[in-house]
């Protein structure tokens, strides 16, 4: 995707307004967000000549008057309180920037007809507090200024809440906590949009702000259809805000609501990252994904937005090396930046890099030690040295700076599971599903908990719930499989491990997304513990032919293939799930596995298939077969006594096959 020189200049004019918009409301991080994204344009040749050459009484479009009159007005005529309440703001008085212009006075009489509109019981009393409201008119204020008021007082409503809310995974903290301005705010804004619509419905002028805010309320208050309504009309008033874009993107929770839904957006870049990065944030692969991604990086070749979506995505795809090197290219690139480093640490951490571990934890806390990321990075690098109880002193640390913080909620339950608090585990994970309910490492950290408590029906819904969220995770089929194995309902375990299998070469095949390949070999590369597994099952249903393909297809994983084993109709018994769209192959996770042929050599799962096939020989009359399988064993080093008996046994049968002979 490229861009003409005059869309680059409409495309550079529109982030410099959405800069100045959002920081004339204290929205800081979606201004933030825009002016990187700003700084991420590449300059045109012509720009500086056009600085240096343009008229002396030149003035950006971000500073033009308001268009409407009646606004403008307004904006003029309270420009000296608009400067005090902002002022209040970053300062962080956000009780004295609300009351600048909606005092408690004016909030409490509105609160207090809207109350008793709602608790008089029938008829007479309805109709006094009908009329009480009526009586208590809204200020007549500019929108800019309403927006600041009302968003002070959620922000104070949210400082409150933190303030009351008891010390993390206290004995009195429950998470029930409210912020009591939602309640205020909600109420004023539905009275001020009521009260604008004209008799035909039509709404007059407005900037999207307000719904957002709205929206936003109504997002903490789990009313989500309204909350999706006013959001995506704040969208099309005013499009730059990607706060707003976040907030929708945290209501959907499937690819098919994304899919539903983007016909109804407005038509231009914004819309197209926050498809993207919705897209990122589901789990989604493949190569539409990675192009689109690619696309939006030829336009802003260093935003540190969008090459954080790039690692992600490798990070979502299981190419660990390629998100790690994305995240080093992103820290090399932006060595200040903080934002999205808690998941470079998780990679660190899976791929036990401990020197790069160490340094991203000192560089993090040398920048600013009081941000929830630097916390989680600093957790995890503890967690690496197994010093679990530290680990959980530094996630503790991240959630009083911020309860919302996903990472720090979930990695504390991975802690509380190795220092055996099965009870703080599961509220860990319980509190980290409140906050996003599309985090699978949460959804699975529960299950392995019951598991653990030997309570394998909720662990299998809590399971089911993760691959739900990640129907191509071998490893989260792999969990509900073996928990079917252990209720003892065999025939759905086989079905679910054999859709583990194919979710694994399916991750194989697109392991690194802005790679290319060949054909996919479904089979070419398979888990022997899932083979065993399944091999086992069929064993204990009776099916020996079955139980034998599986166990030829373990000892064949040896040599890195299924080539001449029987697949058993792996690929028939399985209905693919279609959330994930399948992609070419490529390297493989970081190039390690080349087309899946490199093998795992000899395993403790490839021993046990090899002797119960020896077994199962030895049934068959097949003396030959079982004598050489258990000098493989033999030649492994596992289970050799019981080998050794096997080769005794077959050469006496054989010898006696030859003297009748």
């Amino acid at each position: 995707m490229g861009l003409s020189a005059k869309d680059s200049v409409h495309l550079k004019e529109a982030l410099q307004i959405a800069v100045v918009k959002c920081s004339e409301r204290c929205l800081y991080q979606s201004a933030k967000w825009a002016a990187e994204l700003l700084d991420a344009l590449p300059e045109q040749p012509d720009e500086k000549l056009g600085a240096s050459t343009g008229p002396g009484n030149y003035v950006h479009p971000a500073f033009y008057p308001n268009p409407d009159p009646e606004e403008a007005a307004l904006e003029a005529r309270e420009l000296n309180r608009y400067l005090l309440a902002k002022s209040f703001f970053d300062c962080k008085e956000f009780d004295r920037c609300a009351a600048v212009f909606l005092p408690e006075s004016l909030l409490a009489g509105l609160l207090s007809a809207k109350a008793s509109d709602i608790t008089s019981p029938r008829g007479k009393g309805k109709a006094i507090s009908t009329s009480a409201s009526d009586q208590q008119s809204l200020p007549e204020i500019s929108q800019k200024s309403l927006f600041l008021a009302l968003y002070a007082k959620i922000i104070s409503g949210e400082k409150r809440k933190d303030e009351d809310s008891e010390m993390i995974m206290g004995p009195h903290d429950l998470g029930t906590v409210t912020n009591k301005q939602l309640l205020v705010v909600s109420r004023f804004l539905d009275r001020w949009f009521a009260e604008r619509k004209t008799d035909d419905g039509e709404q007059p002028t407005s900037y999207g702000f307000l719904e957002y805010l709205y929206g936003m309320v109504l997002v903490k208050e789990k009313n989500d259809s309204v909350a999706l309504d006013y959001l995506m009309q704040s969208v099309h008033l005013f499009p730059w805000n990607w706060g707003c874009w976040l907030e929708i993107t945290n209501l959907i929770s499937r690819i098919e609501q994304l899919n539903k839904i983007a016909p109804h957006m407005p038509q231009n870049i914004m819309s197209f990252i926050f498809h993207a990065n919705t897209a990122v944030n589901l789990y989604q692969q493949g190569q539409d994904l990675a192009a689109s991604l690619s696309d939006l990086l030829d336009i802003f070749p260093t935003s540190s937005f969008l090459l954080t979506c790039k690692a992600l995505l490798n990070y979502h795809s299981k190419d660990l090396l390629t998100a790690e090197q994305d995240f080093s290219n992103l820290l090399a690139l932006h060595p200040h930046r903080l934002d999205s480093l808690d998941h470079y640490s998780n990679i660190l951490y899976v791929l036990n890099l401990r020197p790069k571990l160490a340094f991203l934890a000192h560089l993090c806390s040398s920048i600013d030690k009081f941000r929830p990321e630097s916390c989680v990075v600093v957790g995890n690098y503890y967690s690496l040295l197994s010093l679990h109880e530290k680990a959980v002193q530094y996630f503790r640390r991240a959630l009083t700076l911020d309860r919302t913080c996903l990472s720090a909620w979930t990695l504390m339950g991975h802690e509380y599971v190795e220092l055996k608090n099965t009870h703080a585990a599961i509220e860990s994970y319980r509190r980290a599903v409140d906050v996003n309910r599309r985090d699978y490492r949460a959804w699975y950290g529960l299950g392995q908990t019951y598991e653990v408590l030997e309570m394998h029906a909720y662990a299998l819904w809590y399971y089911k719930k993760a691959a739900g969220l990640r129907p191509w995770d071998g490893k989260m089929w792999q969990a509900v499989g073996s928990c079917l194995q252990k209720m003892g309902r065999d025939r759905d375990g086989i079905k679910a491990l054999k859709r583990a299998l194919l979710a694994d070469s399916y991750y194989e095949s697109t392991a690194s997304s802005f790679g290319s390949g060949g054909p996919i070999d479904r089979t070419a590369q398979m888990d022997p513990e899932v083979l065993l597994q399944i091999a086992n099952m069929y064993d204990r249903l009776d099916e020996e032919d079955e139980a034998k393909a599986y166990m030829e297809l373990c000892v064949a994983q040896e040599d890195g293939g299924a080539a001449g084993a029987d697949t058993a109709g792996l690929g028939d018994s399985v209905a693919i799930h279609h959330d994930s769209p399948g992609g070419p192959a490529s390297d493989g996770e970081g190039g390690e596995k080349e087309g899946g042929h490199e093998g795992t050599g000899v395993t403790v799962a490839t021993s046990k298939a090899r002797m119960w096939l020896a077994k199962f020989a030895m049934r068959a009359e097949d003396y030959a077969t079982a004598n050489r399988l258990a000098t493989e064993l033999c030649q492994d080093g596992v289970e050799v006594e019981e080998a050794k008996a096997l080769i005794r046994e077959a050469r006496a049968m054989m010898e006696n096959l030859d003297g009748l002979g």
